[in-house]
């Protein structure tokens, strides 16, 4: 599997992280309205996640990248935090939504994100929020990994039929404080991503036989002495059906690795382009790094 070479890549040091920001641009309320204008360039994307696992912190690196408040505030600030209540508790109570300009491949999106509660006791609140949007970023802190409230959002992601990309959060913590080797390092993430998938594999299953289910009903035969002598393959139908695009993968591009308190955060592509361009051929050698850019095909 390609997350294999993160074994390698995590020996960047944290300096050449740093440099990998969060970058969305900076811009003005004059752009904004403009973006307003067309629709087709709108997405509605919400953060959801367990109750501190860095939903507010993210959004805050994700609000600074554009300006609006000061890179060094990004975490403390808590901007999308705007009641009393919710500041002096340092937990998200309601939903709350801001309007950011990106731009990428020259072309400019208005993306209004919503940063929504994470603890059980606001429930109702990620349920609407999920509902409006067009796809949900999922935050898993990376020494918690996934807690009961991580998979409800799941499943509520699952239920909107809406495209989740995973933010695993708090990198820097396998460093500066588990330390943690490399290969260490890719053996914890390897289990945050498979514990995740476990979660995504049985919404998949369930959905799959209740489907089976449903068609079996349509079609029972209708005398008693043939339903007692029929035996249903409730198997049958996952075999059949290709669910590969619904896990989360690195080299698929659904997965980020970063540490929002700190402002950076990568897919593993980025890293490894930025490593091969510091230690050029004579590290790998020029075999070794063609093999591993066609693995990897276009970043």
């Amino acid at each position: 599997m390609h997350f294999r070479v993160i074994v390698e890549v995590m020996a960047v040091s944290m300096a050449d992280l740093f440099r990998i920001k969060f970058t969305m641009g900076h811009t003005n309320l004059e752009n904004i309205v403009d973006l307003q204008k067309n629709t087709a360039n709108i997405r509605n994307i919400c953060i959801v996640a367990h109750v501190d696992h860095g939903k507010t912190t993210l959004a805050d690196s994700l609000i600074a990248s554009n300006g609006i408040i000061s890179n060094r505030l990004a975490g403390k600030l808590r901007y999308m935090d705007s009641r009393e209540d919710e500041q002096l508790r340092g937990i998200t109570m309601k939903s709350s939504s801001i309007s950011l300009h990106f731009t990428t491949n020259n072309q400019e999106y208005l993306i209004n994100m919503i940063d929504s509660p994470g603890h059980v006791d606001f429930s109702s609140e990620v349920s609407t929020a999920v509902r409006v949007c067009d796809g949900a970023v999922v935050v898993v802190d990376v020494v918690e990994g996934v807690c009961p409230q991580t998979q409800a959002v799941l499943r509520q992601a699952w239920l909107e039929n809406i495209r989740p990309v995973l933010v695993i959060n708090k990198i820097d913590r396998l460093i500066m404080e588990l330390k943690l080797t490399p290969l260490e390092a890719y053996i914890h993430l390897q289990k945050i991503l498979e514990q995740v998938n476990a979660v995504t594999g049985s919404l998949f299953t369930s959905k799959v036989l209740e489907e089976r289910a449903e068609m079996e009903e349509t079609e029972k035969p209708s005398s008693d002495t043939q339903s007692s002598e029929h035996f249903y393959d409730w198997s049958a139908g996952l075999e059949e059906t290709d669910d590969s695009h619904l896990y989360f993968a690195p080299d698929q591009g659904n997965v980020v690795f970063g540490s929002a308190i700190d402002g950076w955060g990568f897919r593993y592509g980025s890293l490894l382009k930025l490593f091969l361009f510091k230690h050029r051929d004579p590290v790998w050698g020029k075999e070794r790094v063609h093999n591993c850019r066609k693995r990897l095909g276009p970043w």
